[in-house]
């Protein structure tokens, strides 16, 4: 079965296993997340729930979003998010998907947005060697230097230049699932992952296994 939850990064640490072996972590509050819709091939053309996320003063959505709840009794949420499922024949409007939902050993995808570093030279947005720091070459160090030759006259599409830099959806696979703690509603998997503390994710089976 296909599943997948919302979820906020709380940060990152480290576990033991059996072997006395490090595991670096990332922790994440996943959930509790209630279904706000449900859609079926009959009515929509696919299988998919909507999860909610967190609660939040209605004045902090839109007013179709906090329609959207209310029109079946919901509180509103800050956060919604789709999942396209396989099976949704035991999930109904209004049930609860906690982090239970994932087991210690799983795989998962996790996407999030990666950290905004906001309009970036070359050298730290796509790691360019600096300009020899020597005599003669002026105060141009960390310039890209030469964009191209005389022929064609023109610089090529897709030229690493500065430009923003993060800020953008990144999913990261295969990710192990160290540790599921249901009380806390925290998942614990291997590894790193988009974004920064407090960050919204988004955790579901991998699509690679």
């Amino acid at each position: 079965m296909v599943k997948g939850i919302i979820g906020k990064k709380i940060g990152m640490t480290q576990i033991f296993d059996e072997k006395g072996n490090v595991i670096p972590v990332t922790v994440i509050e996943a959930g509790p997340c209630v279904v706000a819709q449900k859609k079926t091939v009959e009515t929509d053309g696919y299988n998919a729930v909507q999860l909610g996320f967190m609660d939040t003063p209605e004045k902090r959505v839109s007013k179709a979003e906090a329609g959207h709840f209310k029109k079946n009794g919901l509180t509103v949420k800050r956060h919604l998010k789709e999942f396209r499922l396989d099976d949704i024949s035991g999930l109904n409007v209004g049930d609860t998907v906690a982090a239970d939902v994932f087991a210690a050993g799983e795989k998962v995808d996790v996407t999030g947005m990666t950290k905004g570093h906001g309009y970036s030279g070359v050298v730290k947005r796509w790691n360019h060697h600096t300009l020899r720091a020597t005599h003669g070459t002026g105060p141009i160090h960390r310039q890209p230097g030469s964009m191209g030759v005389i022929d064609p006259a023109r610089i090529f599409k897709n030229k690493k230049m500065a430009g923003q830099y993060g800020n953008e959806q990144v999913t990261v696979l295969n990710l192990d699932v160290v540790k599921v703690d249901a009380d806390k509603n925290l998942i614990a998997v291997k590894g790193a992952i988009p974004g920064a503390k407090g960050g919204i994710v988004f955790i579901r089976n991998t699509v690679k296994a």
